[in-house]
């Protein structure tokens, strides 16, 4: 066994890798990027290296940089985590011609998977079945485009190198094809460095359930059960289980054989997850799965295939790659009770899940009943560098109720300050008729996006305490209660409050009563409202004449109350929120993160129509196209190609038509 590890990688992946090692003795090796250089994995490992500054491009896409810092460092092994450089055969290569070991399969099952449309033609030859589509080579548009219709829309764009929901579009007419194809490959190129695609059909209502696999240098290869993770947004998976719900025994056995086929035909080593479609117009049938890809990396979500199969698949990754058997064969795996995974994101689901940055200023979970598997804590800022991930849920029941049941209760528990996250989002999804009844699929958000992105509507004390809170968090920009019981010492003993939430605008009277006492008038209705006693985080009120604690945090431009089992947001001063509260009839386009510019199509004196797309900005991995709010002229282009910009910098400006 090894003696110590490098992890060329950062976040809550590397975290995981320490925890395990650590466990069996094994000393770590940490890499950082200028960004992460407090970083929490920074801090578990024993000793920690820089590897360049913030972009990925110049730190832990670096091939040269990581392998030098393992040299130095005296690593005998490299633990790639996942994303990054996990699933490239060259670095694989190269770990291995410095004389280390690299903890994951050999380069050339990386390469026969590594490209979509030579996996699925190795597929086909294996007996495994695939998805109806064009994998071949000829990336002539038109050819393109032919083929989509030979296939019949709606098809699915991939990016034949990756994976992630990076270069993938579903295209509904023939009509999108062309700027679809566009996009894909942009996203392609810049994720992967390879923008050529494939064509596939895509299922109206298809369920994604991967099989984790197993292999080892003797020759022996297993599979540990599989994972439904149909609910996606983006193409990105937001919330796992293991194991599939409606699975029966004979699926089981046909989807997990042919998993492991796939491993056996590359020879594979250590572990992978080969992921299927399952078409589930008519429930699962087994002659109704096809092959998507294989990731030859550990995943995300694997904490779930853990807390069924009760196997550390760091620890047999760690085994394998030392040279050790499989420490379990097939008969001798078992699955045991259900367990969730749901992913916590710095994001903002009611606004098309746009990733967020900023500070996080408290971050607290349940302390039982729940792993957290984390990379920041308390402190940390999100960057627009890298995934906007906070941590990820997973939670172990008997059955799939009372697993479901302990993930609703952790989401709830759970305190995010500092940024916007998808919290509120993720415990709708655990009430959602269909998933909650155990019939969840890939457009399941989609189809349900307004009611799990609905904010829940403030009741009128709710919106009292906000307008007494959020004033005094104006004036002294401090926490909202820290000097709220001296209010009658200013010179004027009344204002007036504006909150925004959910779109809607509420303007109240508050006027001060005495120590901690107020009276909020909105319209008609007069609310009394007393502060009773602060504790950290929150404090107990008396509002209309009942008594309840409020936990309440401001932080930028929102105030954030949790007040009768719901959380409401109210917007203070907000670019973001500004951007969209001009909507129709504005001038001025606005970034609404900080990012890149990559694309301007606007040009000054040019003339546009409402939702023609004008600039398109690259942040966290992703594309944002953001359109015309309004017919119009375009006067002014205040960015360039290639320019770094801000939250809420002036993109274009446009005026009206001349008549």
């Amino acid at each position: 066994m090894f003696d110590k590890i490098l992890i060329a990688n950062r976040g809550e992946i590397a975290c995981r890798v320490i925890r395990t090692a650590r466990r069996m003795g094994i000393k770590t090796v940490a890499v950082y990027s200028d960004a992460d250089s407090g970083a929490l994995h920074v801090e578990l490992a024993d000793e920690a290296y820089r590897i360049g500054a913030a972009p990925a491009q110049e730190s832990y896409l670096s091939i040269e940089r990581i392998i030098a810092a393992a040299e130095r460092s005296g690593a005998q092994a490299v633990h790639p985590g996942y994303g990054f450089l996990s699933e490239n055969a060259a670095f694989a290569e190269a770990v291995e011609a410095a004389g280390l070991t690299f903890i994951g399969p050999q380069p050339s099952a990386i390469r026969a998977m590594g490209l979509k449309d030579a996996a699925k033609a190795l597929m086909e030859q294996s007996g495994v079945p695939v998805v109806p589509g064009y994998h071949g080579d000829n990336q002539d548009p038109d050819f393109l485009a032919a083929r989509a219709a030979e296939i019949g829309y709606p098809v699915l764009i991939k990016a034949r190198a990756g994976g992630g929901g990076k270069g993938m579009r579903r295209v509904d007419g023939a009509q999108d094809f062309a700027a679809s194809l566009d996009a894909a490959r942009r996203e392609a190129l810049a994720a992967f460095g390879d923008d050529a695609v494939l064509i596939e059909k895509y299922l109206l209502r298809p369920r994604h359930i991967e099989v984790q696999v197993f292999g080892d240098r003797h020759g022996n290869a297993v599979h540990l059960f599989e994972r439904d993770c149909s609910l996606q947004r983006r193409h990105q998976k937001v919330i796992e289980e293991a194991p599939a719900p409606g699975m029966t025994a004979e699926m089981r056995r046909v989807m997990g054989e042919a998993a492991v086929r796939a491993a056996r035909a590359i020879d594979y080593r250590g572990a992978g997850t080969v992921e299927f479609i399952a078409d589930v117009s008519d429930g699962l049938w087994p002659d109704r799965f096809f092959f998507m890809e294989m990731n030859t990396r550990l995943q995300v979500e694997h904490p779930v295939t853990e807390a069924i199969s009760g196997v550390d698949l760091v620890e047999w990754q760690l085994r394998v790659a030392a040279g050790e058997p499989l420490p379990k064969k097939q008969a001798e795996l078992a699955i045991n009770g259900w367990a969730f995974e749901a992913r916590v994101y710095a994001e903002d689901a009611a606004k098309g899940f746009l990733p967020a940055t900023g500070k996080i200023e408290r971050l607290a979970f349940p302390e039982t009943g729940v792993r957290v598997d984390a990379g920041i804590r308390s402190g940390d800022r999100i960057s627009t560098h890298y995934d906007p991930l906070i941590a990820k849920l997973i939670v172990h029941g008997p059955n799939r109720q009372a697993a479901l049941t302990g993930l609703r209760h952790a989401l709830e528990a759970t305190r995010i300050e500092g940024t916007v996250s998808n919290l509120a989002f993720l415990a709708n999804l655990t009430r959602q008729e269909d998933f909650a009844g155990g019939h969840p699929d890939t457009g399941l958000i989609d189809r349900n996006l307004e009611m799990l992105t609905a904010a829940a509507e403030p009741s009128g004390t709710a919106i009292a305490l906000a307008a007494v809170l959020s004033l005094e968090a104006r004036q002294a920009g401090s926490d909202p209660w820290e000097t709220l019981g001296h209010w009658q010492l200013w010179s004027e003993m009344q204002r007036i409050v504006t909150l925004h939430h959910a779109g809607d605008v509420s303007s109240l009277r508050v006027v001060a009563r005495g120590f901690d006492m107020f009276a909020v008038h909105n319209g008609q209705r007069v609310i009394p409202v007393r502060i009773v006693r602060r504790d950290g985080g929150g404090v107990q009120v008396e509002a209309d004449g009942r008594q309840v604690f409020v936990e309440v945090s401001r932080h930028g431009g929102h105030l954030s109350l949790r007040f009768d089992g719901a959380v409401h947001v109210f917007d203070l001063d907000d670019p973001l929120s500004a951007a969209a509260s001009e909507g129709a009839g504005s001038d001025r386009l606005v970034a609404p993160m900080p990012g890149f510019v990559k694309i301007v199509r606007a040009v000054a004196g040019g003339t546009v129509s409402k939702g023609d797309p004008l600039v398109v900005m690259e942040a966290m991995k992703m594309e944002l196209t953001l359109a015309a709010p309004r017919d119009g002229v375009v006067e002014n282009v205040a960015v360039s190609e290639g320019q770094q910009v801000s939250e809420g910098a002036l993109l274009v400006s446009l005026k009206a038509a001349e008549e």
